[in-house]
């Protein structure tokens, strides 16, 4: 059963390599919030110190003291200090970077726990039957937890390296009591239980995906830190309020509408109010949408009206207008008095290869036989004529068409009952 182990990074076991003594993870960088160290082949870092992060299941890691004298490398697979008993890992990262990550994730020095030793042939049989117990587990305990009828969901479970704990994710949007729960899966399952509430966006992460961008999910991938997202987010950037458009696999919002949120707000910093119309000779013309970056404003003199015809103005012109308005002055057009001649961009799309369509190289072919044919007619008209000209001057008259009786005639001799006779004149 290998699928197991893709969700500890894994595409294939871990495997035992005799001639340097240990085991580890061959797929190494394949995982869920995988990070490049880059300071990886500088030799004899002053700075790296004993510090390790090794990573779990999904997206589960955690920072250890490496203190057994032993070097370690990515890809290691070791068992740490768990509570109770030991957990098993892979090595994600070493060295300075270990420092900066701690920094990061606001993780205290003072409570880091243990590196015990690289991983035996032992440690890795018992975490390997831990993981192969995880997808019957996860049943049963979603079959129990329906039975007893308690609103929530379990997402996920996690098995530690001796089989001696077992932790359950779920979710739920109300306070959930789960004593009699607890109860049941320790009679079932025969091992210590503790559950963890988290939310979708974590959910989403530990599950994985791919996302409307054709890219693994942000949230499996590389974003651990989880920001509130609000549709104004949406609105700064001028994007339509489509809830199937703006929710991800998780049922939230998109993480990605935070990316480019400050950009928009620092370009929108000198743009008028749109909820204020301009007021003209015509009558108001209120604002339809916005293009940030091109600063430019279309407005229309239909309220809510798709349909409606769409002036586009410069933000100075629309600007210049409300000062106008301000000040009592109607505009009496709102192209002319813009002072500039606004045109829609016109793309002019060019092939740059220079292939119009797939039968281009037939059309060339029948051009060039309609092209001869087409010389033949007339070199053949030309000298037939020249002929009939000169028949006529001599007073000759031929047959054209003498010789193509003769091949008739001889066609028809051919094909007469007798020749399939053989040599009757011979004997006669």
């Amino acid at each position: 059963m290998i699928d197991q182990y893709i969700t500890r990074g894994c595409l294939i076991k871990p495997v035992e390599n005799a001639e340097e003594d240990r085991i580890w993870n061959v797929c190494s960088g394949c995982n869920k919030m995988d990070v490049f160290n880059w300071l990886e082949t500088i030799p004899d870092n002053e700075f790296a110190g004993n510090m390790v992060e090794v990573r779990f299941k999904n997206t589960r890691k955690g920072y250890f003291i490496n203190n057994t004298g032993q070097p370690l490398f990515k890809g290691d697979v070791v068992a740490v200090e768990g509570s109770p008993g030991h957990d098993v890992g892979i090595v994600s990262l070493t060295g300075e970077l270990v420092a900066l990550q701690m920094k990061r994730f606001n993780v205290p020095v003072s409570n880091l726990k243990k590196i015990y030793r690289k991983a035996k042939p032992n440690d890795i049989e018992k975490w390997f039957q831990a993981i192969e117990k995880e997808p019957e587990t996860i049943r049963l305990a979603r079959q129990i937890a329906t039975n007893l009828e308690l609103d929530m969901k379990i997402s996920d479970v996690e098995f530690q390296g001796d089989k001696t704990k077992a932790t359950f994710y779920y979710i739920s949007d109300e306070r959930v009591d789960f004593r009699q729960l607890i109860k049941e899966y320790a009679d079932c399952f025969k091992v210590r239980i503790e559950m963890k509430q988290i939310g979708a966006r974590q959910e989403a992460g530990k599950v994985g995906g791919i996302g409307t961008c054709g890219r693994e999910l942000c949230c499996a991938s590389w974003v651990s830190v989880f920001a509130s997202v609000s549709t104004s987010a949406a609105r700064y950037q001028e994007m339509s309020l489509n809830p199937q458009k703006l929710a991800g696999q998780c049922g939230k919002l998109k993480c990605c509408l935070n990316y480019e949120l400050k950009c928009y707000i620092d370009a929108q910093a000198d743009f008028p109010d749109t909820s204020k119309p301009l007021e003209t000779v015509q009558g108001k013309a209120y604002h339809s949408k916005t293009d940030v970056y091109r600063r430019m404003m279309w407005y229309s003199f239909e309220k809510d009206n798709e349909n409606a015809n769409f002036i586009p103005l410069d933000v100075d012109v629309v600007k210049e207008i409300i000062r106008l308005n301000r000040q009592g002055i109607l505009v009496e057009d709102l192209v002319s008095n813009s002072g500039i001649q606004i045109k829609e961009p016109v793309i002019n799309y060019q092939n740059a290869v220079g292939e119009d369509s797939i039968n281009r190289f037939e059309e060339k072919r029948r051009k060039k036989k309609k092209k001869a044919g087409k010389e033949n007619r007339e070199t053949g008209e030309n000298r037939g004529s020249g002929e009939n000209r000169g028949n006529r001057e001599s007073g000759e008259q031929k047959e054209i068409r003498k010789p193509q009786e003769n091949v008739e005639n001889k066609f028809r001799e051919d094909r007469t009952p007798d020749r399939f006779q053989p040599n009757r004149n011979k004997k006669n």
